[in-house]
């Protein structure tokens, strides 16, 4: 069987007869606590590829629609790592994103480990019930599989929130082990959904000020913070080609008229988002808030720009008076923030991966998550690293093996690491890697990517980024 770096040999107490998890905070929880796995087994399914020949691949649905995946190497060295997927994905859930995770993170079975992970039982910006999810199939896993050594809980992008969200909500009863050890949390959305998405309102309401295209003259007209109005049959390559319509931003820059090339120029400076991704983030702040308006707060308002003044453009007075303006429901805002908001009541490990020019999620909101920590008295419970990586779905393979080994190093042993520790780790680890990651027969290699840690950084405020409501 293929080994990446070291083998994670996890060691602790059994979890023992604890199959359902207390909660930390009912009252900012769904209304029901995860169910127990069902009695009906998992089914035997051939693992995605990437995988070691020797794992064994389970999935199926749980009792409430989840579909989840399961993969357990041979032999496993005790560790479960738990997924919770970014996105969130719109629309009923799909079996096929599961598999997309297990091979995207094959390194932890490679390494070892157990790897399990859920579609959720719906899409949308739904945070408890997701985190509910991911605790139903840990018990699933249980149940199936057997009892863990040591459970680390990963959360990539939105799922960075689910994880937290799901650490606040399952704790130990006094006296036992609690249901996960450590938390990883990469390329966090971690600033909670009422302060993650003030941006997107102002590209919407900039974008509108700027190109009139979203609505087009002629549609229907809606408040910009409702994404899109119930009905609405814009498509994304519908949209892709309004904002390249405007911008040019699909075409070279010499192939750009000089208004294309001005109208993007007061997007990127005004919003402070990189080029490639402005359709991308466009595209959340209409289906994503969409989902928000009609499915999660009734059709009020929770995102808002009164008192803010935009700078940046060619004509800073002109931009602000054309903008449209919007106050929120702060009922609607209490509501949303109960179920997406972290509240850093976490009582285990939290190591958080980030790199600096993620272009999906600003480094800055990890200032946030970590103010979050020292509100709720849990700082010490946290160490944040960063990256000079420049992409947002994926770091290297060592640097999650790096994180992932400081973090058992520090549940298990005491011992709380640092951002040059890590970098320490993720050095040794890359020495004894080969020049190239492991890959299934027949496919071609990935190229090694190497350690690419920043022991002296520190993010800057969110606010320094995004203004202030």
């Amino acid at each position: 069987m293929s080994r990446c770096g070291a083998r994670w040999f996890a060691s602790g107490a059994l979890l023992g007869a604890l199959i359902a998890a207390a909660r930390a905070d009912p009252a900012q929880a769904s209304a029901s606590a995860p169910s127990a796995p069902s009695a009906s087994a998992a089914q035997t399914s051939p693992c995605p590829t990437g995988l070691p020949a020797s794992t064994r691949c389970l999935s199926g649905r749980d009792e409430l629609g989840a579909g989840y995946w399961i993969a357990l190497p041979e032999p496993w060295n005790g560790t479960l790592v738990l997924h919770a997927h970014g996105g969130p994905e719109l629309g009923p859930p799909r079996l096929e994103r599961s598999a997309d995770d297990l091979r995207r993170w094959a390194v932890f079975v490679r390494s070892g480990a157990a790897w399990a992970g859920s579609t959720y039982r719906q899409g949308g910006v739904a945070v408890s019930a997701a985190a509910e999810d991911t605790e139903r199939l840990r018990l699933r896993f249980v149940d199936e599989v057997g009892v863990p050594r040591y459970t680390l809980l990963h959360g990539q992008s939105w799922g960075a929130r689910v994880a937290a969200r799901a650490a606040e909500m399952f704790t130990a009863a006094p006296g036992a082990k609690p249901p996960f050890d450590a938390l990883l949390l990469t390329s966090g959305v971690l600033a909670g959904g009422t302060l993650s998405y003030d941006f997107r309102l102002d590209l919407r309401v900039v974008y509108q000020a700027v190109c009139a295209n979203h609505p087009a003259a002629g549609e229907a007209s809606y408040p910009l913070w409702q994404g899109l109005p119930a009905g609405a049959t814009l498509t994304h390559n519908q949209l892709a080609r309004r904002v390249d319509a405007c911008t040019g931003v699909r075409h070279p820059s010499a192939e750009r008229t000089p208004a294309q090339q001005r109208h993007l120029k007061t997007l990127l400076d005004v919003v402070r988002i990189p080029e490639r991704s402005l359709i991308g983030h466009l595209s959340w702040a209409t289906w994503q808030f969409q989902d928000i308006a009609l499915n999660r707060t009734g059709g009020r308002n929770v995102f808002g720009n009164l008192g803010v003044r935009y700078v940046g453009s060619g004509d800073d007075d002109a931009l602000n008076a054309a903008v449209a303006r919007y106050g929120v429901d702060p009922a609607a805002v209490r509501a949303f923030g109960a179920d997406t908001d972290p509240q850093g009541r976490i009582p285990v490990p939290v190591l958080t991966l980030h790199g600096v020019d993620d272009p999906v999620a600003f480094v800055e909101l990890e200032s946030a998550f970590r103010s979050t920590m020292e509100r709720a008295g849990t700082a010490d419970h946290l160490v944040q690293v960063f990256t000079a990586d420049t992409e947002h779905s994926y770091f290297s393979d060592v640097q999650y093996l790096a994180a992932a080994d400081a973090l058992r190093a520090w549940a298990q042993g005491g011992e709380r690491p640092t951002a040059d520790s890590v970098a320490r780790r993720c050095a040794a680890l890359e020495a004894g890697r080969p020049a190239t990651n492991s890959a299934a027969e027949g496919e071609p290699a990935v190229p090694h990517q190497g350690c690419r840690i920043l022991p002296n950084y520190r993010s800057a405020s969110l606010a320094s980024r995004v203004p202030v409501r």
